[in-house]
């Protein structure tokens, strides 16, 4: 019997430095940002085989969230978001859906805030 499997990997709460934002001290002083990634495709192969082949390596998916988030300079944590989603749904033919969420902790908002957040998710068509 054919089963469709739904089921999905997260990384939570990865944390860069980095340099990015509207006003140009933002691009030279730096922040904290947290990246959680929700990463959907059926792993059923990969757990019945007990076979990374079949999964998604996270040790990779980290490497290039981190590159994504510390070799470039956005304005919008939007546009970081999106860059990261569209780069994994390519670099991984096995995912079915990407979502992350990109959080700038301490934003410049002349106010007591946290953070400011961007959630996007995406799907192959």
């Amino acid at each position: 019997m054919k089963r469709h499997a739904k089921s999905c990997v997260r990384l939570v709460n990865m944390v860069f430095y980095a340099h990015h934002g509207v006003r140009k001290e933002e691009h030279t002083v730096g922040a904290k940002y947290e990246v959680d990634v929700e990463l959907s495709f059926d792993f059923t192969e990969a757990a019945i085989n007990d076979d990374i082949t079949k999964t998604v390596d996270y040790g990779t998916v980290y490497r290039k969230i981190k590159e994504a988030l510390t070799t470039k300079k956005y304005f919008l944590i939007e546009a970081v978001a999106y860059e990261i989603a569209q780069d994994l749904l390519r670099d991984f033919s096995v995912l079915d859906k990407v979502a992350i969420n990109v959080r700038k902790r301490n934003p410049p908002v002349d106010g007591i805030c946290d953070y400011a957040e961007a959630d996007y998710s995406t799907s192959r068509l």
